[in-house]
Parts: C-alpha cells; sequence; structure tokens
C-alpha cells in the first residue's frame, strides 16, 4: 500500500505492512483508527529521494484522501436550500446595483435590449456552463476555489514551486502511481514541468487569483449593503447620503460579529430571507413585463449584441464595466463548494437562481425601457408602490444575506493559503464538528470588517464601488477560465477541439470584460489593485522566507551517520524521558539537532523525531495518518503525522502523544511478530519505551531566525527582514498543537541567509 509495500491485516482497526523487502529496511506503517489531525507545521513539504535513511514511504493518492459520502435525495435538497444563505448571496442580489453603475447617456430601446441581452448570455454562458457544469466538477476532492485548482494540479503533476534543491516534493508524492512514464504526459504537462519560469507564472496567477478573491470579500459587502440602504432615499429624500453609509457601515459590523457562530448556523437564519428574494424578484419582474414591454423576451437573440456594440462603439464597450457586475459572486459558487457540495449548488443555480435573475433582469429592462431616465434608481423605481416597503426590507436583509458568501469564500481561501505555506499562520476555527469546510478565522474577519467599513465610509459613491468591483469579477473569472483550461488539457485530456472551443470563448468574453473594467482604474478601480498588491507582497515575502530557510536546512541537513558520530562523542549522555523533536524535514533531520546536542550535551533515551507533512490533498484518511519507522539507532524513531488542507486541525497535546505512543507500540509489537530472531531485542525496546513515557514527554521545537549578512543583497535583505516580521507575529505551529508551555522546549539557532 506504501510505497510498492505489501502486507496482510494484523487485526481489526489496525493494520501493519510490510515495505518492499529489497530495500533492506525496517518500514511499516500502522494504521490507527483514531482521527490525528495536527495543526499545520508550514515548513514539511518535502519527501526525500528514495535512497534515504530516512524515507517513509507515503501512501497512494487513491488511498491517502477521504471520498465524500453520498447523500440522500432529501438531504441534498435541503443543503441546497441553505446554500441560498451562502453561496448566491452575492450573485442573486446583483440587480441591486447593475444598472445603477452603468454610465448612460440618452438610452434608447434598442440599447436597453442590447444590454439585457448581453447580461441573459453573460448568465448563460458563464454563470451555466463554465460554473455550473465545468468548473464544479474540477474541485480538489471537494474543495473549489483558484488554490484548490492549482493544488490539484500540482497533486497530478510535477509542476509545484519548492526549493530547487529539493529533489522531490509531497505535491509530486504519487507522481510514480499517477503518470507511469513521460510517454503518457500532455506535451503541456511535461512543458511545465521542465520549465521553472513556467511553474512560477502558474502560483503568480494562482496567488492573484487568490488576492482577487480575497479583495471580492471586501467589496461585495460594501455594494450590497450601501445600494440596498439606497432604497431609504426615495421615499425620504430629506436624509442624507452620509446617515446612508453610516447605517450600511453599522449592518456590516453587525453582520461580522455573526460570523463566529459558523456557517451551518448563519446559513439556517439567512436562507429563509434569500429563499423570499429570490421568489419576489421575479414575480415583480414578471408584473413589470407585463405592464410595461410584454416582449422583451425577443433581447434574447444575440443580434441584439451585434447591434448594440455597432451603434454604440467604444461606449457600448465602456458600459461593459456595469453589465459585468451581472455575474458577481459566481466565483463563490466556486469557492464555496467545500462548505456543500457540487449537487447542492447545480440544484439551487438551475432551478432557482438562475430563473430569478432572468426574470429580475427582464423586469428591471422592461420598466426603463419606458421610462429611459431612471436606471440611476434602475431596481427600486420599478418596485411598485404598494408592495415598496416589504420588498425594501426584504432587499435589505438581503444584501446583508449576499455579504455572507463572499465572506465565507474568504475565510475558506485563507485557510488554503495557510496549510499551503503562502500565507502566515492565523488562527482558524472549524465552526462545525462534521463538516470541515467550514472555517473561521477571527483575525482576517475583523480585518475584513474594518476594510468594507472603510471602503463604504471613504469611497460611499455607488458608482466607485461598481467600477473596482468590476475590476475584481473579471480579473478572478479570467484566471479560473486559464486554470480550468490547464485542467481540461493535463488531467481530464479533453479533446483539443472541445479545449479549444471551452478557452476561446471564455477567454474572448472575460477579456472584453477585463479591458473594459481596466479603464475605471482611475475611478475607483484602484482600490483591488491596492488590496490584491499589499496580500500578494505578504503572500511572497512569506513564500520567499519560507523556501530560503527550506534551503538551509536541505544544505545543512544531519543524516543518520552524523547523528550517530555526535551520540558517540565524550560527554553526550542519554537522559531519561520521551522526546519528541519537530524535525522540518525528512531527507535527514534539521541542522537544530545538531545544534542543541552540542550545546545541552544530551539526548533523551527515546527520542521520536516528528514531522507534520502537508499533503496536496484535501483530507488525509484517518487511519493513514500517523506513518511510523525506525531508524537504525537505538531510542531513535521517525513519525510522519500528515494530514491536508481541509482537515480539521484541532487537537489537544496529550491526544499526539497518546496517538503517536500508541502507533509506536503497535509497530514494535508487529516487530516482534514478523521478525521472530529478535524477538527479545523488540521486546526490551518496548519495555524501554514504556519507562521513558512513564519518565516524562518533552517536546523540542527549532526557533530560526536568518542572520543577514553582509553579502545580501538589498533585495534579500529587504525580502527576510519583512519575513522576520512576519514570522515572529504569526502563530507558532507547536502550541496550536495544544504541547502544554512546561512540556515544550524551543531551541534558537540563527540561519545564515
Amino acid at each position: 500500500m506504501f510505497g510498492g509495500g505489501g502486507g496482510e491485516q494484523a487485526g481489526p482497526g489496525r493494520e501493519l505492512r510490510a515495505a518492499d523487502p529489497a530495500a533492506n529496511k525496517r518500514e511499516f506503517v500502522v494504521n490507527v483508527e483514531s482521527s490525528c489531525s495536527v495543526s499545520h507545521n508550514s515548513d514539511s513539504h518535502f519527501l526525500p529521494p528514495r535512497n534515504s535513511a530516512f524515507f517513509i514511504p507515503p501512501p497512494p493518492l487513491t488511498t491517502t484522501t477521504t471520498q465524500p459520502k453520498e447523500r440522500g435525495r432529501w438531504e441534498t435538497v435541503v443543503l441546497a436550500y441553505k446554500t441560498l444563505g451562502v453561496v448566491f448571496g452575492g450573485l442573486v442580489t446583483s440587480p441591486l446595483y447593475v444598472y445603477p453603475s452603468m454610465p448612460l447617456k440618452s438610452p434608447t430601446e434598442q440599447d436597453y435590449l442590447g444590454i439585457y441581452s448581453i447580461m441573459f448570455w453573460t448568465l448563460t454562458l458563464i454563470g451555466v456552463v463554465k460554473y455550473t457544469i465545468i468548473a464544479l466538477k474540477a474541485d480538489d476532492q471537494g474543495e473549489g476555489g483558484t488554490l484548490a485548482l492549482y493544488s490539484l494540479l500540482c497533486r497530478n503533476m510535477n509542476i509545484g514551486i519548492l526549493s530547487s534543491k529539493q529533489v522531490q516534493t509531497n505535491s509530486s508524492f504519487s507522481h510514480s502511481v499517477l503518470h507511469e512514464g513521460t510517454e503518457n504526459k500532455s506535451r503541456l504537462g511535461i512543458f511545465f514541468e521542465r520549465s521553472i519560469v513556467a511553474r512560477r507564472a502558474l502560483l503568480f496567477i494562482a496567488m492573484l487569483g487568490t488576492c482577487m478573491l480575497i479583495g471580492d470579500g471586501i467589496l461585495t459587502p460594501a455594494i450590497s449593503v450601501l445600494s440596498a440602504m439606497e432604497g431609504i432615499r426615495a421615499p425620504f429624500p430629506s436624509v442624507s447620503k452620509s446617515s446612508v453609509e453610516a447605517l450600511s457601515a453599522v449592518v456590516l459590523v453587525v453582520l461580522f460579529l455573526l460570523q463566529k457562530f459558523g456557517t451551518s448556523r448563519v446559513s439556517f437564519m439567512f436562507s429563509p430571507i434569500m429563499g423570499a428574494w429570490t421568489l419576489c424578484t421575479p414575480l415583480v419582474g414578471i408584473y413589470s413585463i407585463i405592464q410595461h414591454y410584454p416582449s422583451i423576451f425577443k433581447a434574447l437573440s444575440p443580434h441584439y449584441i451585434f447591434h448594440f456594440f455597432w451603434r454604440n462603439g467604444k461606449e457600448g464597450w465602456l458600459l461593459l464595466g456595469g453589465t459585468v457586475l451581472c455575474i458577481t459572486g459566481s466565483e463563490a459558487l466556486f469557492a464555496d463548494l467545500g462548505h456543500f457540495n457540487r449537487s447542492s449548488i447545480q440544484i439551487a443555480f438551475l432551478l432557482a437562481i438562475y430563473p430569478s435573475l432572468v426574470l429580475s433582469y427582464a423586469g428591471q429592462t422592461a420598466y426603463l425601457i419606458k421610462n429611459p431616465n431612471d436606471h440611476d434608481d434602475g431596481f427600486y423605481k420599478f418596485i411598485p408602490t404598494a408592495i415598496y416597503w416589504p420588498i425594501f426590507i426584504i432587499a435589505t436583509l438581503a444584501a446583508v444575506v449576499a455579504s455572507q458568501s463572499l465572506i465565507s469564500a474568504t475565510f475558506s481561501v485563507i485557510k488554503q493559503s495557510v496549510v499551503l505555506d503562502y500565507f502566515p499562520r492565523v488562527k482558524v476555527v472549524h465552526t462545525s464538528s462534521n463538516k470541515e469546510g467550514e472555517v473561521y478565522s477571527p483575525e482576517v474577519n475583523y480585518i475584513l470588517m474594518i476594510l468594507c467599513v472603510a471602503v463604504i465610509l471613504i469611497f460611499g459613491d455607488g458608482k466607485d464601488i461598481g467600477n473596482a468591483f468590476g475590476v475584481v469579477v473579471s480579473l478572478v473569472m479570467l484566471i479560473t477560465t486559464i486554470l480550468l483550461t490547464l485542467v481540461m488539457i493535463m488531467i481530464w485530456r479533453t479533446p483539443p477541439w472541445l479545449v479549444a472551443i471551452y478557452f476561446f470563448i471564455f477567454f474572448t468574453m472575460e477579456g472584453v470584460y477585463a479591458s473594459a473594467v481596466l479603464s475605471k482604474i482611475p475611478e475607483g478601480g484602484w482600490i483591488p489593485f491596492a488590496i490584491s498588491f499589499i496580500l500578494a507582497f505578504i503572500m511572497f515575502g512569506w513564500f520567499y522566507g519560507r523556501q530560503k530557510k527550506i534551503e538551509y536546512e536541505l544544505t545543512h541537513k544531519i543524516d543518520l551517520g552524523r547523528l550517530e558520530l555526535l551520540l558517540s562523542e565524550p560527554g553526550i549522555q542519554r537522559v531519561p524521558g520521551l522526546c519528541f523533536f519537530y524535525s522540518n524535514i525528512q531527507d535527514g533531520l534539521t541542522p537544530i539537532l545538531g545544534h542543541y546536542i552540542k550545546n545541552m550535551k544530551s539526548l533523551h533515551k527515546v527520542t521520536i523525531f516528528t514531522t507534520l507533512r502537508y499533503l496536496l490533498v484535501p483530507k488525509v484518511a484517518a487511519h493513514e495518518r500517523i506513518v511510523v519507522n525506525k531508524l537504525g539507532l537505538e531510542g531513535i524513531y521517525g513519525c510522519v503525522i500528515q494530514y491536508g488542507y481541509a482537515d480539521s486541525l484541532n487537537l489537544e497535546g496529550d491526544d499526539i502523544v497518546s496517538q503517536v505512543t500508541d502507533s509506536l507500540q503497535v509497530y514494535l509489537q508487529n516487530c516482534s511478530s514478523c521478525l521472530t530472531s529478535e524477538h527479545h531485542e523488540v521486546q526490551e525496546e518496548i519495555s524501554a519505551f514504556k519507562e521513558a513515557k512513564l519518565a516524562g514527554v518533552v517536546h523540542i521545537r527549532g526557533k530560526t531566525r536568518f542572520y543577514i549578512g553582509k553579502n545580501c543583497s538589498w533585495f534579500e535583505r529587504s525580502m527576510l527582514a519583512f519575513y522576520e516580521f512576519m514570522h515572529s507575529n504569526c502563530r507558532s505551529a507547536l502550541p496550536a498543537l495544544g504541547v502544554l508551555p512546561p512540556h515544550r522546549i524551543e531551541v534558537g539557532m540563527l540561519y545564515e541567509a
């Protein structure tokens, strides 16, 4: 099962698999039933070469991840209902601000028909075809979003960006299993594997998509709530614009304070609101169509689009910056996949959201054709007077819910960024005991709250926020199209003609949208670029520092022979007790070990070199989390604790000790049963192991910093100084494991840059 090993089961709940006997190594995998989830140690991203003395074979991809459980039809329907309150809020409330965001000048009937035709085909092609049918099938074991697409590519191809001195990464640990020979790979896949420039470009694209989606999580709440609150000014003209902005800010603060209760509870409260909104707006739209322009659906013919651009030229092109907002929130449809499932999102979109949007925009357009100068208040103006206030209340509540979809998506991508080691560690709380995709980050939540309120108070004009919003929407869609194209070619092996059709249609459409919104950079479009630049700088600085640290550790690693020499030096003692020594690499041991032994003149009688290994998969099966082996020296063992980016990271320190020690005892007992000639020796090891545990347990980890010498370039000095600032202020991996301070030792060491 692991690295070419085979074997027989050794009893229910536990399983022993021997490695390839030709390797002449005593390597075993002990599968423990109880779940073992660990906090992220972001240096532990490496698998060693197969001839390494420390190598513990990784599991093949097919057994490493847990498969999602199949849901019943009724449960899927209930889940689809819940998606209304979390996934589709930003998308279904877009009628609040689409027409007001367009700089229309004396629009005619033909102009409005052309605009509606553009919005209809945008919703159909991008919403239905691209996201609902194609993108949702490109999930990474249930997780969605741009980072999930990137990790899916890395997991199936050897295209991850890590240290140049690294021989083999965890992103390619299943490489030999999934790809039998170069001849079975696509030419594009081979090109990416061989070109470091192409791999870096791919990483940059994934990071940019992540930054843009986080920017979306800031702008969606701002524009949704502000647009809804503008409805107060129609019946009460005396209400000032600043009062509306202040009220919108208060509503957003309350919304962000509710995030700590979790997605499930939030969706339970919000889904009825969105259900009412999704039902009411198309009914009002149908009424408006009948009253004002019954033949509105003739605009479904694409020839109205061509006539629109033929008549308006450059002005028509600039209007695309507003029409693109009709599909805003579609990326949340994909990014929030981990909170729900594919079927529930497809059912909700195709049966509720899509028909609601088509009818709502048709009703708005029908009204505006007869009242062409009301486009600045395009939503509230077409609401009949008799139901104005009920619709206003529903719209306000729906705008609050709309903010939830991108907030949830932001939490998801921040968590993925942290465990992919592209973002400093922040606290991540799993708000559901049975749905590990539901996460909440207090630090991220309050930063988002501050930025959302700042956007409203500083850029109170809805048009300026709409311009910024259009930049985010178009660029994120474009990035998703590029990554999906790579998935089709390199993983799905889609016929080239289908890939060409897909890429031509969506890249052209979204490219035209992007070119239109980029012209709005001076008019508010700079906001998402400023946010994305700051986030990208943080991500790149963190990633650069981690890679430098990894390169140093791989260069100065300690092998088994060096460890034996260190322990044989005069004055070095083996003291009683059990020690968990956390190592960041597996192809050897961390240089901190040599630093520790030389200065402390001791090592515990039983030392377990523990590596927390992140795998580029969403979840690792509970019975395959702990991999142990004996390193060949007395009392020295190796342990790898594996986890994926969607695994729950909540664990107490005592749980780690119990589960790892249980695994090692099972491993030693299996050694005793399999290797009868060494039975007496193995029994002595088990006894020594138990005595060491009774004597006391200590956890040792390194606390390293860079020594920035004079030979470093100004770029290295600035980036490493920035990394050190982030590293000293972010959360540490070991305390997150629940290890109590009296049992924790940190060994300081300077790494020369």
